[in-house]
């Protein structure tokens, strides 16, 4: 068997998905997904040159070549990563369908046959939606629908979107669908700054008020109050704040309980997340931005954290995501994985759940998506109580490419169309 060509697509939705397919010529294709970056279709069809040709079933093999290619431009990090992490993905799916076996079983068989997922919710009505910088956008399809829906900030007053009722409100939706673990993001507007946040006009200071402060914390006490100590909550600051501002929120928090707070200062200043972790009763956890095994070793040695969240359409794929979450076991360290993809990243990522055995939780980050379940095809891909069951052979689950093609991005290919 050899690999004779990748092709690509995107779709729009709440981020980019970004899709690629590994063709043989034994008429075996693969999908995978990729974590979504700047030129990144781009990225993968150079990659092309390098595995074509290539036994897919020799997955680290190829994963090697990659690596190898990308390593005086990428060495440590960057897009590179994720669009090898959607092509290994894709390599797997071959494998297991051609074996006749799920990738769980590939990467050493499962620990547990259901995958819980925890859903991160926003707390206005419509959907939050960013293009791979980071940049507030309304996907085209949504333009359509002429204000039945729209992003949170252009839709809701800030005040109503942010307020505690509001995602106090939204917690309890979660939990009433089936959730047993909800996440929110704590960068958001307050009465006092109406201007943090990624999508604003002032993303540069990092400071907040004991106001803000306050606010904040009412917040994590609305959605307490409301679901419960038995519900697992956590919490994200998407790297906002400054250090001491981040560790007095961590601090405040410590009544509550919570499962985590994510992402307190940048990523790449461990010797500041060890500084917090060190400091607070409140369980600290990071990782989404990390590549490869290296790129977690420091936070390891240095005990920076409590939890990690590799993210396996960026990490470097499964197998690389899997030994990070095999050496996260050794310290001790459980694995909530980072997820904002359509059903084949969830699926994808639910494979490796299945086989560590230091697994939290596994993320969903497509509520507020309306066609997110039409995109699988093939698999019995039910998001049931809060859970997930990853089957096969392969992935067990394809694109649905009627879907898929009806919410395309604009200027971006489609396949081999």
């Amino acid at each position: 068997m050899r690999i004779t060509h990748v092709s690509t697509a995107v779709v729009e939705a709440n981020f980019d998905y970004t899709f690629v397919r590994v063709y043989t010529d034994t008429n075996v294709v693969g999908i995978g997904e990729c974590f979504p970056g700047p030129g990144l279709t781009a990225v993968i069809k150079d990659l092309e040159e390098v595995i074509v040709g290539q036994d897919p079933m020799n997955v680290e093999k190829v994963w090697r070549r990659m690596y190898q290619s990308i390593s005086g431009t990428s060495p440590i990090g960057g897009v590179g990563y994720n669009a090898i992490s959607g092509i290994e993905c894709a390599l797997l799916d071959i494998a297991g369908k051609t074996l006749n076996v799920p990738v769980y079983q590939l990467l050493g068989g499962w620990y547990r046959s259901q995958i819980r997922i925890y859903a991160d919710c926003h707390a206005g009505k419509g959907l939050e939606s960013l293009t791979p910088t980071l940049l507030a956008r309304t996907p085209r399809w949504m333009q359509q629908l002429e204000g039945e829906a729209g992003l949170v900030t252009a839709q809701d007053e800030v005040s109503e979107v942010y307020s505690p009722e509001a995602y106090a409100r939204k917690a309890r939706q979660a939990v009433d669908r089936g959730y047993t673990a909800i996440k929110f993001d704590l960068d958001v507007p307050t009465p006092t700054n109406p201007t943090i946040g990624v999508q604003t006009l002032e993303p540069y200071s990092r400071t907040i008020t004991n106001a803000d402060l306050d606010f904040l914390v009412s917040i994590v006490d609305a959605v307490s109050r409301e679901v419960g100590r038995n519900i697992y909550t956590a919490y994200d600051l998407h790297w906002m704040y400054n250090l001491n501002d981040a560790l007095r929120l961590a601090q405040a928090l410590e009544p509550y309980g919570v499962g985590w707070l994510e992402d307190p200062v940048p990523p790449e200043n461990v010797d500041g997340l060890a500084f917090i972790t060190r400091q607070t009763k409140t369980p600290i956890l990071s990782g989404e931005n990390w590549h490869l095994r290296q790129g977690f070793r420091q936070a390891f040695e240095q005990r920076a954290l409590n939890l990690i969240a590799p993210d396996f359409q960026r990490v470097g794929g499964l197998i690389e995501g899997k030994k990070v979450c095999d050496t996260a076991e050794l310290y001790g360290i459980p694995v909530a994985p980072h997820c904002i993809s359509s059903p084949i990243g969830l699926m994808a990522s639910a494979h490796v759940c299945a086989a560590i055995p230091n697994f939290v939780a596994l993320e969903f980050h497509g509520q507020d998506v309306p066609f997110w379940e039409d995109l699988a095809q093939g698999s019995e891909l039910v998001i049931d109580g809060g859970y997930v069951t990853p089957k096969g052979p392969g992935l067990g689950i394809d694109l649905n490419e009627r879907v898929a093609r009806e919410y395309a991005k604009a200027g971006e290919p489609f396949f081999d169309e």
